[in-house]
């Protein structure tokens, strides 16, 4: 019999490979390697036998789980599921063209270490990828967000324009805009309300008798049962107890009730009234609302916490605190008492439990807690201080501290509180024996100080110094003492022996205190002291190219706290420094001029000139103070002074000029103008010179002038005004058309003169000449706010108020910041846009001086006087010299302020001297108002004024 299958096998190998007879292989034996297949390479695949599997089953035979859910209890079933699951979706909806399939076409095959490494290398290669063109992509993405938004804008932008006019709509158009339709049908809209009739009392009394009891059978019922009572008769309230009759008493109380809670509800439905008393319905919301303002369930928190905190740690008296403030909080003052007298039993040695428990105490009960809280601390100040306070007479007080002084007589804070209780001779008994308890403290030695007589307070203040060589203070008020007792020669050498103690026994002068200290004596009175301070340490700590610079920003510091004698010790000082130095006298001279007297300027003008002879406004200053005190000679005298130190300054042959012509020499004002314009001939003198010949009439005279004048100097403007303003007076309209374009041939950017020209056009009817004037103006100065406004009023002026409302969009787009155009564009709305208007101009101008006018005005107009007294406040404080500011502010205290009020403002308005704005130049530049003072022309000016606003 021939061997066959494996065996077979076995032996063909061994008979050519010799195995049997020859020499065994090494990896006989051995484990395979890892992956090794038998047969594999020669292409032998392995075979699966019945014996490997198992028995085959049946698709309908039953799975091994007993509890397998339906779709899986049969063998089946389950290859059918596993099928599925091996099944990938292929469909083309599930196909992209870069990602492919969306899920992964190699799923079902194992996933090995080196599938992760090639993952996790394929993502960091995806991050760094994504980094590099993360700023890209983010950019590329913002732009195409901005773009979409561009396009398809949401909801609330594409109606923005549409939400911003409504301001415009007025009153009338609001309320005339349709209701909203009702789209609910007819029987949502119209309701059929239930209808009630009420039961007539005749009803309750005919079946009264039904409620009574029957013992007998009627036999007409038959078999139709008992008669039923009437249901609600025997209702308590009805019927009266142990009666059978009815009580219409009560019916009528109840009906009234009733009645009176309808009518209430349907009252309080009504907008605009209502039946409750607002202020009793307050306090009792109030009553009904906690103290607290924490939620109900924090506050059962904080006290559980708060419990667990006293259990845990029980002397610790923060807890105990923090609990009896919560129940005092929340409305439980007892269980707050209760608390925290249970701690002062757990920490007796806590002053603030001893405290907190006086003060949650009412009266008696607190000052037998802080008896209490004296015997387990006997060293407390605080408990003693609280002990007096709620002493309310006055013996009491004083014997309380008495005996706190006994236990703790080392406390300045009980020295001073007894001493404030005492007279002054007992005081100062108290003081002498506090400044042996306390020797270190300074305050109870100068209040010794203060309370002895002179040679006392002096022996004092040497005790002091002698404990207490290092504060400044005790030196301070022996100079103060001296200068109140004569001695001001003393005040300098004791202020210069405390800086040199201080700086012995190692105490750095600090400027600002020193300073603050000087102030504080300016204000008690002490101005010797207070010079001596400032002298002495006005120039420690400062570089030198600095004291300039930080000596006036100290001096302006003094003038805002109202030290007047510090700023001037610091002015002298600086001028003894600085002796050549001309803004340092001219800020000393403004100074003086706001702060001090006459005298005081004067004399400080009259050094200011020695030293610098060539300043002319320190001249000017000094004439002009002598010419407001009347004193003509002086101020003259004055002038000639100046003349020699200067002797060609225009500035002082004017201002000779202007001191004689308002003195009425005219004689003399004529000739001190002629040796001007031969010595020192400029355009302002040959403009001053034409002044005075047209305001006195040599209308001639003037115009001879003008004309040599306009020889030497055609390129200056106010010439060329003057001269067609002369012709103008004269009716010489063509002259002064002329007058005014030779100007502009030689002036083209004077605004003046192109306004006078207009004004001219306008005035004899030429409106169409006259808006071609301004357009050309506008073309040769571009952005002038003044010529845009005078082309609006032009057109306003004209009755074309839709053309000026155009002009003045224009012109605001040319000149966003022009507060003149504001302040005209604002009055140009209807009255309820105006305040809308404002805020923008606000917005563009916050600081401008025009437009806080506008918004005073607008106030003014709608009767809001406090708000608009502020506005006038604000304006003539950013810009003092607006004449036309101050003009409506005095117009607006004579409408609605005092007497008092109308004078300050006078007051204020020529300290200021205001010298510009339209209404005040048209008023003080009047040939006919050129003597007239500022009082007089704020009169004048205020008294044109109309609020046609």
């Amino acid at each position: 019999m021939q061997p066959s299958g494996p065996d077979c096998l076995y032996i063909e190998i061994s008979a050519v490979y010799g195995i049997t007879g020859g020499k065994k292989k090494p990896f006989l034996g051995m484990p395979a390697p890892l992956g090794y297949v038998p047969g594999l390479g020669r292409g032998a695949t392995g075979f699966t036998t019945r014996s490997d599997i198992g028995p085959a089953r049946d698709a309908n035979d039953p799975v091994d789980d007993r509890h397998a859910p339906p779709g899986k209890r049969t063998v089946g079933d389950q290859m059918k599921k596993n099928q599925d699951d091996d099944d990938e979706d292929l469909n083309d909806t599930n196909y992209d063209e870069f990602n492919g399939y969306a899920g992964s076409l190699f799923s079902s095959g194992p996933y090995e270490k080196d599938d992760e490494e090639a993952d996790a290398i394929y993502a960091a290669l995806d991050k760094r990828m994504d980094e590099r063109r993360k700023e890209r992509r983010e950019l590329r993405e913002k732009e195409e967000i901005e773009k979409y938004r561009m396009e398809r804008p949401k909801i609330q932008q594409q109606f923005s324009d549409l939400k911003r006019k409504l301001a415009e709509v007025s009153e009338e158009e609001w309320l005339s805009i349709p209701e909203v339709g009702d789209a609910r049908n007819k029987r949502q809209r119209n309701p059929r309300y239930e209808k009630l009739t009420p039961v007539p009392d005749s009803f309750f009394s005919k079946h009264l008798q039904t409620g009574e009891n029957h013992t007998t059978v009627d036999p007409l019922q038959g078999l139709g049962g008992l008669n039923t009572p009437y249901p609600g008769s025997m209702t308590p309230g009805l019927m009266t107890p142990g009666t059978g009759e009815l009580d219409m008493r009560k019916i009528g109380q109840a009906r009234n009730t009733l009645m009176d809670m309808r009518l209430s509800q349907v009252s309080d439905s009504v907008s605009g009234q209502t039946v409750v008393d607002p202020k009793g319905y307050l306090t009792d919301l109030n009553s009904m609302i906690p103290t607290h303002g924490g939620d109900i369930s924090d506050i059962k928190k904080a006290r559980l916490l708060l419990k667990s905190v006293r259990e845990t740690n029980p002397h610790h008296p923060p807890a105990w605190i923090a609990s009896a403030r919560l129940e005092e909080v929340t409305g439980k003052l007892q269980v707050a008492r209760n608390l925290i007298m249970k701690g002062t039993e757990m920490c007796v040695k806590s002053e603030d439990v001893w405290l907190e428990a006086a003060r949650l105490q009412p009266g008696d009960t607190a000052k037998a807690v802080v008896a209490q809280a004296v015997r387990h601390l006997p060293q407390s100040v605080r408990i003693y201080i609280r002990a007096a306070e709620l002493e309310t007479d006055v013996r009491a007080k004083k014997r309380v501290l008495r005996k706190a002084l006994e236990n703790v007589s080392k406390s300045v804070r009980l020295w001073k509180t007894a001493v404030e209780l005492e007279e002054p001779e007992d005081a100062r008994i108290m003081l002498s024996r506090a400044v042996e308890c306390c020797p270190t403290s300074v305050e109870l030695w100068l209040a010794l100080a203060r309370l002895e007589t002179y040679e006392n307070a002096r022996r004092v203040l040497n005790k002091a110094r002698e404990n207490i060589p290092t504060d400044r203070h005790i030196w301070i008020t022996a100079a103060k003492l001296e200068e109140a007792n004569g001695n001001t020669q003393m005040v300098d050498k004791i202020i210069d022996r405390a800086i040199t103690s201080l700086r012995a026994n190692g105490v750095e002068i600090n400027r600002e205190q020193w300073i603050q200290d000087a102030e504080e004596c300016d204000k008690a009175g002490s101005v010797a002291t207070c010079q001596a301070v400032i002298r002495a340490v006005i120039g420690i700590g400062i570089e030198e190219e600095d004291r300039k610079h930080t000596w006036m920003e100290d001096a302006d510091s003094c003038v805002a706290h109202g030290a007047l004698e510090c700023a001037r010790a610091i002015y002298a000082h600086a001028l003894q420094v600085f002796p050549s130095k001309k803004s340092v006298w001219l800020r000393a001279a403004y100074f003086e001029k706001n702060h001090g007297t006459r005298e005081s300027l004067e004399a400080l003008l009259q050094r200011a000139v020695a030293h610098c002879p060539k300043a002319e406004v320190l001249w000017l200053m000094g004439a002009k103070s002598k010419w407001l005190a009347e004193d003509v000679p002086a101020a003259r005298s004055i002038l000639a002074l100046a003349f020699q130190a200067n002797p060609n300054s225009e500035e002082i042959w004017l201002a000779a000029v202007k001191l004689e012509s308002e003195n009425n020499e005219y004689e003399r004002a004529r000739r001190l103008l002629a040796k001007a314009r031969s010595s020192a001939p400029t355009a302002r003198v040959f403009m001053k010179s034409v002044k005075l010949e047209w305001v006195l009439g040599n209308i001639e005279a003037a115009q001879e002038l003008c004309t040599e004048a306009l020889k030497h100097y055609e390129d200056f403007p106010k010439l060329w005004m003057m001269r067609g303003q002369i012709e103008e007076q004269c009716e010489n309209m063509d002259k002064a058309r002329e007058a005014y374009n030779q100007g502009l041939k030689k002036c083209p950017h004077s605004v003046a003169l192109w306004l006078l020209l207009s004004r001219l056009e306008e005035r004899v009817g030429q409106l169409t000449r006259a808006r071609a004037i301004l357009e050309k103006a506008r073309l040769k100065n571009p952005q002038s706010p003044e010529l845009w406004l005078e082309s609006v009023r032009l057109e306003f002026r004209a009755g074309l108020k839709n053309i000026s409302n155009t002009l003045m969009a224009k012109a605001l787009q040319e000149c966003p910041n022009s507060g003149i155009l504001w302040a005209e564009a604002v009055f140009l709305e209807a009255r309820p846009q105006r305040k809308t208007k404002s805020v923008d101009a606000l917005k563009k101008c916050e600081h401008d001086p025009h437009v806080l006018l506008a918004v005073a005005k607008l106030f003014w107009s709608e009767r809001k006087i406090t708000k608009a007294r502020e506005w006038f406040l604000r304006t003539v404080k950013i810009e003092p010299d607006l004449g036309d500011a101050w003009a409506f502010f005095y117009k607006f205290e004579l409408q609605h302020g005092t007497e008092e009020q109308q004078e300050e403002v006078r007051k204020r308005c020529e300290n200021a001297e205001p010298r510009h704005g339209e209404l005040w130049c048209a008023e003080s530049k009047h040939v006919l108002n050129w003597q007239k003072k500022t009082g007089e022309i704020l009169a004048g000016v205020a008294s044109k004024i109309k609020n046609t606003f």
